[in-house]
């Protein structure tokens, strides 16, 4: 497989302290990866700092071979690159069929009070919603949802762009069984159609079952990488994370 995502010696401090430290990693095209390390290790900074929350001190990210370094956002989406959050970002008195058109709108929300939802984007987001088992909230407002829900309106709200490659904080963070189990089967199914994923997820089940390859970090670095058993297996990482 082709590398899809290509951070290269990515590092970030605050205020002295060393969040991201010379962190290399790449996402393989058609892949489900998975970032995971105790609390601390660097896990969302890296997130954060592909995505231009934060900007590198120093480092340079590549996607499909192009330099995304210090791109907002809307330039992120429109070339083929979405995210989610650790606490959902929805707009909560937004109708949720509305949620889902914010984020393919380059000037964001102050569109939705301009010319209206075309039908292309309704179709695709009722096509979306249906998919998440949504379709029957469209018209009520984000803040009636519960918060697996919430978990899964983000998630097909950034699907309304085609994205190549999904980024997602925490999807199993908070969210019953059943959820879980969905959520699984919905990015597997996703992968199956070409999109690929990089997971962050404390869920070690979740991760093991569903991801193909998994890169460890800790302090900043990432100390290990390869399939879920031999990440299982690997005395530095059952040091570092996982435990004896």
């Amino acid at each position: 497989m082709t590398v899809l995502l290509q951070a290269e010696k990515l590092v970030r401090s605050f205020g002295g302290i060393m969040a991201v430290n010379n962190c290399s990693i790449e996402v393989k095209k058609g892949s489900i990866t998975g970032l995971i390390g105790p609390n601390g290790s660097g896990k969302t900074t890296i997130f954060n700092l592909i995505t231009n929350v934060y900007k590198p001190d120093s480092g340079r990210v590549y996607l499909d071979g192009q330099e995304i370094t210090g791109l907002r956002p809307n330039q992120l989406c429109h070339r083929g690159l979405s995210r989610t959050f650790q606490i959902t970002r929805l707009f909560w008195d937004l109708s949720v069929l509305e949620n889902m058109i914010v984020p393919v709108r380059q000037v964001g929300f102050r569109s939705l009070l301009g010319p209206g939802m075309y039908q292309h984007e309704a179709e695709r987001a009722q096509e979306l919603l249906r998919r998440v088992s949504l379709d029957h909230m469209a018209h009520q407002p984000a803040r009636k949802l519960s918060f697996g829900q919430q978990k899964l309106l983000e998630f097909a709200a950034i699907l309304m762009s085609k994205p190549d490659l999904v980024m997602l904080d925490e999807p199993a963070g908070g969210v019953n069984p059943t959820m879980i189990r969905f959520i699984m089967d919905l990015i597997r199914s996703l992968n199956g159609e070409g999109v690929t994923f990089l997971v962050v997820e404390h869920n070690m089940s979740f991760v093991m079952e569903l991801c193909d390859h998994i890169i460890v970090m800790n302090q900043g670095e990432k100390i290990a990488e390869g399939p879920p058993p031999m990440i299982q297996s690997d005395p530095v990482v059952l040091d570092a994370y996982l435990g004896d």
